[in-house]
């Protein structure tokens, strides 16, 4: 098995990765440090760090099919499976015996000529127009043959089932759980109190149009990545052609994390 870490300024000494890697290796895995390009060989990717991590991993791979797992490394870790420490380290024998499960998550793809050229234009949490000013923007959306009502408002975020516990979740989206086929529309702080966010079919692209009364500009984010783009720019914002392959270990789910980085259900009654 070869097995491809990825990391920002990874600390090779550090006591952690040491531990890792000579496991890994004790099992038989031959590994290799990246950044940018993976040996044809690879079986898996390892991304240790945090959730940034994570993203700029799958940015990496750009629809490869091969899997990969997160070892948080970070502080939070939500889209990590496992994390190395003094506690329990049985993930790393159920890697390397193959025991744990591959989840094809989906992804969204962004269309428009407003994209700068070298702008990888899919995202695995988000994508999100905000004002790049004081002034607030009026925001279109289109789907399905028709138009929802105008958002005024900061922004807005169309979320995959995998952000939904990310930027979406913090404007008030839904929890949505990462095996569903959705895209989670939510506006940022908007300037109304009868909007709410909507959940809509991942097969049926969604159209993106903004404006601004005095703002000539608007901040767009994709996961991880963002750029400036003048006011009146349209964005398609569709299923991506391929999905994301994330390894989750048997004892890790999504539920799991929910309740364990997210603190869901926290109530001390419960403790009974």
């Amino acid at each position: 098995m070869t097995i491809a870490i990825f990391g920002r300024n990874i600390d090779r000494s550090d006591g952690k990765v040491w531990f890792l890697l000579r496991r890994l290796a004790a099992g038989g895995a031959r590994t290799y440090f990246c950044t940018s390009q993976l040996q044809p060989d690879t079986d898996l990717v390892l991304a240790l760090g945090g959730d940034g991590t994570f993203l700029r991993a799958i940015n990496m791979l750009r629809g490869s099919e091969i899997p990969i797992a997160g070892i948080n490394f970070g502080r939070l870790g939500f889209l990590t499976s496992a994390k190395v420490g003094e506690e329990d380290n049985s993930w790393i024998d159920d890697l390397l015996q193959g025991n744990y499960i591959v989840q094809e998550r989906i992804l969204l793809k962004v269309t428009s000529d407003a994209i700068p050229h070298g702008v990888y234009p899919y995202a695995l949490n988000e994508f999100s127009i905000q004002r790049s000013t004081p002034a607030m923007l009026h925001i279109d959306v289109g789907m399905d043959n028709g138009r929802l009502p105008a958002y005024w408002a900061d922004g807005v975020v169309v979320s995959t089932p995998t952000g939904s516990t990310a930027y979406s979740l913090s404007v008030g989206g839904p929890i949505v759980t990462p095996d569903s086929d959705v895209f989670i529309v939510a506006p940022i702080a908007p300037h109304n109190l009868n909007v709410r966010p909507i959940v809509a079919p991942a097969a049926k692209p969604l159209d993106i149009t903004f404006g601004s009364k005095s703002a000539q500009s608007g901040v767009v984010t994709l996961d991880n990545t963002s750029f400036e783009v003048p006011v009146g720019s349209r964005f398609t914002i569709s299923k991506a052609e391929y999905s994301a392959r994330c390894i989750t270990f048997h004892n890790a789910g999504f539920i799991e994390a929910l309740k364990d980085k997210l603190l869901w259900g926290e109530d001390k009654r419960n403790t009974f």
